[in-house]
């Protein structure tokens, strides 16, 4: 019998896999043997990186600039056209964010972040729900991953409001999901990140890579998180050793939820 955390054979989707904590996913998730197809808003990009992660055909560089629905569809098409018409791990990684003062906190802040973290999330997994029935098995359902955040489940005062308020709504939206697909033999589980050494953290690194102090002052574990610490729930959220977990919120954070 194989091992329950192979992932040869199936096939998995990171929207904003080719940078930062998306990457991190991707390659994991290629080492466990999937072959992963990997988005970015530039096509060239997105090729690149899948080129970096595997000199194989085992990931897949697509272009897609997830800010529309009508960018699902196409996504969605593209993937079916070069991947085929089954999707085991559907990875909800693409996200934006903006920080202000409350004081100066625009308008504006609100609809393109709420667009791209919450509403695309669930856009494409109604777009892609036939190719994750078709791939979802009793015994080892398909995978739906959103990628949330500490930030929407404790108060960081980060000053990213429409951020925080985006990422508590996509857990929110994963138990819905996991309530509704169960019968349909797909999975949602949601991962929350803290704080990991991507390009949106790096205003808290100096050249030498020293993480402020403050911050690891926050953090019980006194560090920042891995890429391949990332990359191993993920893929354990993938394989048949967590076939039967569904409806969590995990965070990955070195203690910052768990024992605040």
């Amino acid at each position: 019998m194989s091992s329950p955390f192979d992932l040869t054979g199936k096939t998995a989707l990171v929207t904003g896999g080719a940078q930062g904590l998306g990457r991190m996913i991707a390659e994991g998730l290629a080492n466990a043997g999937a072959r992963v197809a990997i988005t970015s808003r530039s096509k060239e990009k997105s090729a690149a990186a899948a080129k970096e992660i595997s000199d194989s055909e085992m990931c897949v560089g697509l272009g897609a600039d997830l800010s529309t629905p009508k960018a699902a569809v196409d996504l969605a098409n593209e993937f079916r056209e070069v991947l085929g018409d089954e999707l085991h791990v559907l990875v909800n990684n693409a996200g934006q964010s903006w920080g202000a003062d409350v004081d100066d906190f625009p308008d504006e802040a609100w609809d393109d972040v709420l667009a791209v973290n919450l509403q695309m999330p669930f856009t494409l997994v109604r777009e892609f729900l036939p190719e994750l029935e078709k791939a979802g098995q009793e015994e080892d359902p398909a995978r739906i991953l959103n990628i949330g955040s500490i930030a929407g489940a404790t108060a960081l005062r980060l000053r990213a409001y429409s951020y925080s308020a985006s990422k508590a709504a996509i857990h929110q939206i994963t138990r819905d999901l996991a309530g509704d697909l169960a019968k349909r033999n797909i999975t949602a589980n949601a991962i929350l990140p803290g704080f990991f050494p991507t390009g949106m953290t790096a205003h808290l690194r100096d050249a030498e890579e020293q993480v402020n102090p403050r911050l690891l002052a926050k953090i019980p574990m006194k560090r920042m998180g891995k890429p391949d610490e990332i990359a191993a729930l993920s893929v354990f959220l993938s394989c048949r050793a967590s076939a039967y977990i569904t409806g969590t919120a995990i965070p990955i954070d070195g203690g910052i939820v768990g024992c605040g």
